[in-house]
Order: C-alpha cells, then structure tokens, then sequence
C-alpha cells in the first residue's frame, strides 16, 4: 500500500467504527465525556484562555487562505486536456487523495477532541427528567416564567415599560458567568466549570449573517460569541457555549444548561437574559400551537420585555439574507447527522426539559 492512501483508508474506518458508537452512550459517557475529555478540555482552556483573542478563530483563518492558495495552484491540474489525459488523471486521483487526507486527519481530531460527546447518554437520563409534556404543563410553566421575567425585568429598570439595558461589557459579562455556574454546580457537580476561555469571535459579521450568536472551536476549546447582537442575549449565549464547553454536544441540552446557569446567578441582569430567552422560546412555542392562548399570554408580559424582543427582531432583520438559509440547510443536515435528528428545531427542543424540571420545583 502506498503512504499516500493510508489515510484515506484511515477516514473509512473513521466512519464505519461511528455507525456503531452511537449504541453505546454508556460507555462514551464514562470512559470520554467523564473519562478522557474533561482532561483534553481543561488542557486546551488552561493554555489558551488567557489569550486575549481567539485562536482558534486565528487558524481557521490561515486555513482558509492555505486551502485557497492550494485550490489556486493546482486548478490545472483539476482539467484533462485531450494531449495530456492519463497525466491530468493521476494529477486529479493525487489532489483527491491529498483531500481525502486531510479530511481524515481533520474529522479524526474533531472526534477525538470534543466531538464523541455527540454520543454520550442524553441529559433527560442523566438527571432523570421526563421527555414528553402536555398543553396544560406548558401553559403553567409559561405562566410562572412570565411572572419571574415581569418581577426581575421590574427590579432592574423599576418601569414596566422600559426595555433592560445591559450595563456591563462583554468581557466582564465572561466573568460574571462563572458564578450561576458555580452555583449550579453545588447541586449538579458535572455542571462544574472551571478555566475560563470565553472570547469575542473575529467571525462575529459573518456568523450575524449566518443567524448564529456564537459556536465552539472543538480543536482550540474556545467559546466563541458573536459581540455584535443585542445585549441582554449575551450572557445566556456565552452560558450556551460554555455548556458546549463541558462536553455537551446536544444543543437542545446546552440551552437548558445555559438557561440554568443564567437564572442560577446572583446578578439580575444575567438572570434576566436567562428567564427573557427562556420565555420566548415558550411563547414561540405557543404561537406554533394555538395564537389565540399566545395573545392572552402577551398580555400579560411587560411592555418593556416586548421591546427587548423587539430589539432583536430588528437587528436580525437587518441581516436577513440568502448566506443564512444556506448555511442553517447546512447547519440542519450536519445535525441531524450527529445524533440531533430535529436538526435546528434541536434549539427550541429545551422547553421540554425546562417543563419537566420544573413540574416539582421552584421557578
């Protein structure tokens, strides 16, 4: 066997050991997402979160322009002219071979540094939270999440119709994240955080345009948050990541996590980024079920909520385009392709966890 096709053949055994992975959450969940990953992740963070700016969003970068340059010097090489066509065709098998190489190498770090957590056991069984709800659970959890979000949004502006304006910077909001987990964690150990490596992403423009407020850097184990969307979204956003952070893949499951580790906080601003996301997130769910109890509900919420979602609306507008719907098409099939098989609706996924956490407990 030539050395050129080892790794090729080393990306099919790639994909053929994860068609089986996936039966074994058990086992993923000790022996990486408990065993193996917690260490990679506090490594990655340690050497790299007192970064100022993002590393990750660095190297992508320069492979970006790598890959360019490559694709720009061997573009003859891609055609078969009629005089030379055996030549061209062994040129074409090696640059695809070089591809496929690179391939290899890329989805096997992806793997290995942060991405089987895509198959450990699911959060529902981990904190034994039930997975369906009915009409009547959703209403009452929406009832007692409006009256929290009234009372904190009232606390802070003390005017029931002044939208909330965050008064602290991103960087401190980074900070300031580390105590709802903290708190969280003396219930829930595994919410645990430790080594902060938040950063503001360099991609923020191109990430508004795709409709993201911020992802992973699963190679670096950067939290990256786009810095350009509203304000009050921020906190929750980078409580999001950091949950992604933790070695939680499922995103439906980072929301809630993120939601928690928000309310769980001692400052009410972070605390009302989490009830206000949270609360759209059930009114929304209420506008796909029946409008008519959606505009009783609305109510009854705060005028300056309303603006806050309001704020939002129009700043995503402004952004709109067709870079957006191609990217979450894109977006929708690469989840459900690792084990999130409602795709994007996976986001809004976390009222089913949040209705269920709740049944028996305090809001």
């Amino acid at each position: 066997m030539k050395r050129i096709h080892i790794l090729p053949l080393f990306l099919l055994i790639q994909i053929i050991v994860l068609q089986f992975i996936p039966y074994f959450p058990k086992a993923v969940e000790s022996l990486y997402s408990n065993g193996l990953y917690p260490y990679i992740a506090l490594f990655s963070r340690s050497i790299l979160g007192k970064i100022p700016f993002s590393v990750g969003d660095c190297i992508y970068f320069i492979l970006i322009i790598l890959g360019i340059k490559w694709f720009w010097k061997k573009r003859k090489s891609w055609t078969r002219g009629k005089t030379e066509q055996s030549v061209s065709k062994s040129l074409w098998q090696n640059n695809l071979l070089h591809i496929l190489s690179f391939l290899s190498v890329f989805y096997f770090l992806f793997h290995t540094l942060w991405a089987l957590n895509y198959y450990r056991q699911p959060l529902f069984e981990k904190m034994q939270i039930q997975r369906e709800y009915t009409d009547t659970d959703l209403l009452v959890f929406t009832k007692k999440l409006i009256a929290k979000t009234n009372a904190i949004q009232k606390q802070i502006t003390k005017n029931d119709s002044l939208k909330v304006t965050f008064p602290y910077s991103q960087q401190q909001t980074f900070t300031m994240n580390l105590n709802g987990y903290k708190n969280l964690s003396e219930s829930y150990p595994f919410f645990k955080y430790s080594q902060l490596s938040v950063k503001k992403s360099l991609f923020s423009l191109p990430l508004t345009y795709m409709g993201f407020g911020g992802y992973l850097n699963p190679f670096t184990n950067e939290a990256q948050v786009n810095y350009l969307g509203p304000m009050y979204r921020f906190p929750m956003t980078a409580n999001h990541e950091m949950a992604h952070q933790m070695g939680f893949a499922n995103e439906s499951e980072c929301n809630f996590i993120g939601f928690l580790a928000s309310i769980k906080n001692d400052n009410p601003y972070i605390k009302y980024s989490g009830y206000s996301i949270a609360l759209q997130y059930c009114l929304g769910n209420w506008q796909a079920r029946d409008e008519k109890i959606l505009n009783e509900l609305l109510k009854t919420v705060h005028p300056g909520i309303l603006k806050n979602y309001q704020e939002s609306e129009d700043f995503w507008k402004q952004y709109e385009s067709p870079i957006e719907t191609a990217f979450h098409v894109f977006y929708d099939n690469f989840l459900k392709a690792n084990q999130q098989k409602d795709g994007m609706e996976s986001y809004s996924k976390f009222v089913n966890l949040m209705v269920n956490y709740y049944k028996e407990r305090e809001l």
